[in-house]
């Protein structure tokens, strides 16, 4: 039978450098979402403020601001002031645009679910594969020093290490994005029911 060698000597730095790589996306990702959320937070306040709890725009006021929320909650109020639309019509208004800025606000949050999904899993593949070529690495040359088999097997383990530690910072991140993301939703949400008109 044929015999299937697989060298495995640089797998285990392999899965260190990936999970380097899930730490800088994850990096990213927090960052490029705060930013995110902190000019939502300001266009959607812009928004509110220009309108009154009767749904209608303040004496004075427009809905000013760069966007497709701000011209879509600008037909949202043009379309309560036709006579002919009816609730229904208003509501599923109402309901389109809160599903749009939901999708807009969660986005890239998988990514962060992914990443602390699948980084404990590359970390122990990493430690399996270290601890592998440190055996086949000790068996190659019969040496049989418990030093160099500790040391080995130190090293393989640091893979589990970061593959945990990558997770942890990634709930963390996950866990305040999506808090953030709730209250904006919430706050959106409050709007469009008290710019309701009866």
């Amino acid at each position: 039978m044929f015999g299937l060698h697989v060298d495995t000597a640089y797998f285990h730095e392999i899965c260190i450098f990936v999970l380097y790589g899930c730490i800088g996306l994850l990096t990213f990702v927090l960052i490029e979402r705060m930013v995110y959320y902190g000019i939502l937070r300001f266009r959607v306040g812009r928004i509110r403020g220009s309108v009154g709890v009767d749904g209608k725009l303040k004496p004075g006021r427009t809905i000013t601001g760069k966007g497709e929320l701000a011209s879509q909650v600008a037909d949202y109020i043009a379309e309560q002031d036709n006579p002919a639309t009816s609730r229904s019509r208003v509501e599923d208004l109402s309901a389109s645009l809160y599903l749009n800025l939901d999708a807009r606000v969660t986005s890239r949050l998988w990514v962060l679910d992914t990443i602390v999904t699948a980084a404990p899993l590359i970390g122990l593949l990493g430690t399996i594969l270290g601890i592998m070529d440190t055996f086949a690495a000790l068996s190659a040359g019969g040496i049989s020093d418990p030093a160099a088999v500790s040391r080995g097997i130190a090293a393989a383990l640091l893979a589990t290490a970061i593959g945990i530690g990558t997770a942890l910072y990634g709930l963390i991140a996950h866990n305040i994005l999506h808090r953030i993301a709730d209250v904006i939703l919430e706050e959106f949400k409050g709007f469009l029911l008290a710019a309701t008109r009866a």
